[in-house]
């Protein structure tokens, strides 16, 4: 069973950053494809970035490019999203999500296995 667990999440000023991490358990990392996902409450659930099992293919929401960074060091299990020049509209939930392939619907959210429990991303104005 491959569990995926968020972290880095918190409260930020507009215009600050963070860097959120997905650490993966259960699974050979190198197989899957990873991406975040956001959500706010009422809202359905957003894709913001994805990246392949090598890093050699990364995708971003139009919303986020240039700003957030997704990442992954295999070798520690884990993937990352930095995220720079945050604004109020990102205030969301982070979620992590896996699945054990690469393709064009990899922005989908119905494409991934797995899910991640969700980090909190809270940005003031």
């Amino acid at each position: 069973q491959v569990l995926l667990v968020e972290s880095g999440g918190g409260l930020v000023q507009a215009g600050g950053s963070l860097r959120l991490s997905c650490a993966v358990s259960g699974g050979t990392v190198t197989r899957y494809t990873m991406a975040w996902f956001r959500q706010v409450p009422g809202k359905e659930r957003e894709f913001v970035a994805c990246i392949n099992w090598s890093g050699s293919n990364k995708d971003y929401a139009d919303s986020v490019k240039g700003r957030f960074t997704i990442s992954r060091d295999n070798a520690k299990n884990t993937v990352y999203l930095q995220v720079n020049s945050l604004k109020p509209e990102d205030t969301a939930v982070y979620y992590c999500a896996a699945k054990a392939a690469w393709g064009p619907a990899a922005s989908l959210p119905n494409w991934y296995a797995y899910w991640g429990q969700g980090t909190q991303v809270t940005v003031s104005s």
